[in-house]
């Protein structure tokens, strides 16, 4: 973090631009005492005062940087990005941004941030190596997000894999015990068609015991003739 921007414009008369300017410098020796706490309320009554003031702005971030209030540092810088360019300390300005992007491994903002301050002082080391720096989290940072997308991908192929299977044996399963209850049920019917063929009325019973007895006494008279010729033809045969 670069250090806190010094006052060197020339004062205006205007009563409101003098208490302003006074409570940068008041805030500026405190922050050299490193009483940040003092700063901090010095540098907000200059907001107060002008709150377009892109040296309060920055003073207040570095200050509020210096708490490990990263957040807050952040929206102070932010608060002046579009009028901050401008400024003859822009390479800081956009260093400081940078900076507190890089605390919060804000990657791709620390890149952009990196690179407008070396647009505007390309001789900078110190940017060039916070540049790289924050370039190669990046880039690693979407290598690990390719990989996690690849992974997620792969574990929900292979679960819709396994949830077709799981449901086509269902399916096969279902499909087999809907044909073994069809088949048992066809095989009761039959057995049940021939239990019921089977099954005589006594009307029938005796029918069927009538002509029963009717074919044995047909057949004991057949036998009982052939035994009358035989012993007619022995009789015959006696007497001659």
């Amino acid at each position: 973090m670069r250090k806190f921007l010094c006052i060197t414009l020339a004062l205006c008369c205007s009563v409101a631009v003098f208490g302003q300017k006074a409570d940068l410098r008041k805030g500026n020796r405190q922050f050299k005492k490193k009483d940040y706490a003092a700063a901090d309320i010095s540098y907000r009554k200059a907001l107060m005062l002008d709150t377009a003031s892109v040296a309060a702005h920055y003073n207040l971030a570095n200050n509020l940087y210096r708490q490990e209030n990263l957040d807050e540092a952040a929206k102070q810088l932010e608060a002046v990005q579009l009028t901050a360019g401008e400024e003859p300390f822009a390479a800081d300005y956009y260093f400081n941004r940078g900076d507190v992007a890089l605390a919060q491994q804000d990657w791709q903002t620390a890149v952009n941030m990196f690179k407008e301050s070396l647009r505007r002082n390309p001789a900078d080391l110190e940017a060039k190596e916070n540049y790289i720096y924050a370039r190669n989290k990046l880039m690693e940072q979407q290598q690990n997000q390719d990989q996690n997308q690849d992974q997620n991908q792969d574990q929900n192929q292979d679960q819709n894999q396994d949830q077709n299977q799981d449901q086509n044996q269902d399916q096969n399963n279902d499909k087999q015990d809907q044909n073994q209850d069809q088949n048992q049920n066809q095989q009761q019917q039959q057995q049940s068609q021939q239990d019921q063929q089977q099954q005589l009325s006594p009307q029938q019973a005796q029918q069927l015991l009538q002509a029963i007895q009717d074919k044995e006494k047909q057949t004991q008279e057949k036998v009982d003739e052939k035994k009358a010729q035989a012993l007619k033809s022995r009789q015959k045969e006696k007497n001659w």
